[in-house]
């Protein structure tokens, strides 16, 4: 069964459309429309250009480039970020540069995030009077003993 596509309009002719850098990858990179200085500590909305028309019953989760994170301390502030599937304005990206001593620069189509599908259940809310007993009960934050 082929997968409805993913369709993208181009709101400026400098915009990259999404595409995903390996065969089996599921993160369709996503790039800067124009370039930002993003000093330390510093958040920044990025706009890419572009408008999606998600697949019927998906919605897109915007995520962090995991090298960005790693060697610049690029991250999201939001992550991830929601893309429901009626939205059809611009896709932005709300970057944070965690680093506090070095500010970075992010050139006009440089890959600042990716864009994953997912098909996220949705049922319906019921109210209960209690629920089901587990092993966990409420244990949270912490509960594990580890880290």
């Amino acid at each position: 069964m082929t997968a409805a596509p993913l369709r993208v309009h181009r709101l400026d002719a400098r915009a990259v459309l999404p595409r995903r850098a390996r065969d089996g990858d599921f993160g369709y990179d996503l790039c800067a429309l124009e370039a930002v200085e993003l000093a330390p500590g510093a958040r920044a909305q990025v706009r890419t250009g572009i408008a999606i028309a998600l697949p019927p019953g998906h919605a897109g989760l915007v995520l962090p480039r995991s090298g960005l994170a790693a060697r610049h301390g690029i991250a999201l502030v939001n992550a991830p970020g929601l893309i429901d599937e009626g939205y059809r304005g611009e896709v932005q990206v709300l970057l944070l540069n965690t680093d506090r001593d070095e500010g970075y620069a992010i050139a006009a189509g440089d890959r600042i995030a990716q864009l994953v599908l997912v098909e996220p259940a949705t049922p319906e809310v019921e109210e209960v009077d209690a629920l089901d007993a587990t092993a966990r009960g409420a244990g949270g934050f912490g509960s594990t003993g580890y880290g």
